[in-house]
């Protein structure tokens, strides 16, 4: 029983998971950052990252015990995005074509560096593009290389700081562009075969299908039909057949039909927007609660995790995920930062990773201890430092471990931060 999920179920996943930022009762979205130490199987920390695995101990608990913290993301920080597609001379570029199946992977819009995104409506039939579209008009533009472009919209100045890349740029509809836009509408004849001994004097298209007002007339050159003129774009068509007469034979065209309600009424449906951009900033250590002292190589993205020691919904703009145990007084020795600490609890033998040791208030900031919670009394041992100390206090973090969903996962290469720095992240989801 072959069957397909069409691109318009990937977008519309996409579209909802974007919508879900800013409704009403919305998703509770959280940046994880965390992986302090380098991967365990001595992966490249410059470009041969560790590969994330998709099993329920990588996506459920793993995660948990590496982070370190938590930015949430709000509804600014997110939007649609298409793959970038700079305009360069000399190329050639496909051009829309609503019986294109392969459409979704073709190079038929461009952005030029004014951050102006067109889309191709004919590309002179093969023929490399020369002249750099322009214009921010809702009418399709002819260039004197043949190519006709249509303007869809601009990235503004502050979407593109705050979403462009090398590769993906955002995707939003101009409302001006979206109210010019008409249903059905037949912007271009694609001519298929010539033909031959036709005559311009004595050569006619017609076109038929279920819409209204469309014409075009022939281009004849050396008995064959080399284009068509656009004289009337009509609209309401969806489908059409362009009926070619004269006294030549051989000549085929097929009309080019709009989207659904048009070139430019909705960019993100017509340019495949099926990728989601996501940018969160992280500045110094955001009152406390994003360690400086530390370095970080995992992070992804985590929804409705729950407040610590509690059933409710985190909401708040970021938490500290580690655990911070209080010593009264001074361990035999300085702590050191990556290094495994070890404790026993009931005969078990409890281990967990230094995020940050302030010798100055005697904290000692871990990852998730596992099998189960340091508690205070508890003695901690710093397996390379040899540090021992008696914990006195133990202040849980922020989230509550293993709640809520981890739905993204990415390894990079180390990052270090320090207290004066802002860290732009960018995460590209494609669905």
């Amino acid at each position: 029983m072959p069957g397909l999920a069409t691109s318009n179920f990937r977008l519309h996943n996409s579209e909802q998971f974007v919508e879900a930022f800013s409704e009403a009762a919305n998703t509770s979205m959280y940046l994880y950052i965390g992986g302090t130490v380098p991967y365990a199987d001595g992966a490249d920390e410059t470009s041969n990252y560790a590969t994330p695995l998709n099993d329920t101990a990588n996506i459920e608990y793993i995660p948990w015990r590496d982070t370190i913290a938590a930015k949430r993301i709000q509804s600014s920080d997110i939007a649609n995005g298409i793959r970038r597609l700079d305009w360069a001379t000399g190329t050639v570029y496909d051009a829309y074509d609503h019986t294109d199946t392969t459409l979704t992977d073709k190079n038929f819009y461009v952005i030029t560096e004014d951050y102006n995104v067109y889309k191709c409506l004919s590309n002179n039939y093969g023929a490399a593009s020369t002249s750099k579209p322009s214009g921010t008009g809702t009418s399709e533009v002819s260039y004197a290389d043949s190519y006709i472009w249509k303007y869809m919209y601009t990235v503004s100045t502050s979407d593109a700081l705050k979403f462009v890349t090398r590769d993906y740029i955002p995707v939003k509809t101009d409302e001006t562009v979206a109210a010019a836009a008409v249903d059905g509408a037949i912007h271009f004849i694609k001519k298929l075969t010539g033909g031959t001994g036709y005559f311009q004097a004595n050569t006619t298209i017609t076109i038929v299908g279920d819409g209204t007002s469309a014409t075009a007339s022939p281009i004849i050159s050396g008995g064959a039909l080399t284009g068509v003129t656009i004289s009337n774009k009509g609209s309401g068509y969806t489908y059409a057949t362009a009926v070619i007469a004269g006294v030549g034979v051989g000549a085929t065209a097929i009309p080019i039909i709009t989207p659904k309600n048009g070139h430019g009424k909705d960019a993100i449906k017509e340019l495949y927007g099926t990728y989601v951009m996501i940018n969160a900033r992280l500045s110094g250590s955001e009152s406390s609660t994003i360690p400086v002292q530390n370095d970080y190589r995992k992070l992804g993205l985590m929804r409705d995790p729950l407040l610590y020691g509690t059933g409710t919904v985190a909401y708040g703009s970021n938490y500290r995920v580690t655990y911070r145990y209080t010593f009264t007084s001074a361990p035999s020795a300085n702590y050191q930062i990556d290094e495994i600490v070890s404790a026993s609890i009931g005969g078990v033998t409890t281990t967990a990773y230094v995020v940050d040791w302030d010798s100055t208030n005697k904290y000692l900031y871990t990852t998730k201890p596992v099998p189960k919670d340091v508690s205070a009394s508890t003695v901690v041992t710093g397996l390379t430092s040899g540090a021992v100390g008696t914990v006195t206090a133990v202040d849980n973090p922020g989230l509550e471990p293993y709640t809520g969903d981890i739905l993204y996962i990415e390894n990079r290469g180390k990052i270090t931060r320090t207290a004066d720095q802002i860290e732009d992240i960018k995460l590209i989801i494609q669905f």
